[in-house]
């Protein structure tokens, strides 16, 4: 049977100059999705995420179904229901309690 070719390796983070261990799960995880090999530590790329969401403007809003005062990423259409984040996931769970459920044909 095939054997993981994967070895852990060390890697220098290109913002803060630490060294990381870029494991051999990690390295087949990233193949799989074809990412490239991480310039940044873990820490760093967290950083940089939170820095990138942080500063999306977000617009304030009244829910269309509880009326709460909420705030979303996206600039709201004029006629659309907008939800707050409560009223948003019950409203997903419900449309998925609902889903009708397929069932596979038995096998021959």
């Amino acid at each position: 049977m095939f054997e993981n070719t994967y070895q852990d390796i060390e890697l220098t983070c290109e913002d803060c100059g630490t060294t990381f261990v870029f494991s051999a799960e990690e390295q087949e995880f990233y193949a799989e999705k074809g990412f490239a090999t991480p310039k940044r530590c873990p820490e760093c790329r967290h950083a940089r995420k939170k820095q990138r969401f942080s500063n999306r403007k977000r617009y304030t809003v009244n829910c269309s179904k509880c009326g709460a005062e909420t705030t979303v990423p996206f600039k709201p259409k004029e006629g659309k229901e907008v939800y707050c984040v409560d009223c948003y996931k019950a409203a997903k769970e419900q449309e998925a309690a609902a889903a009708p459920v397929v069932e596979e044909a038995p096998a021959e």
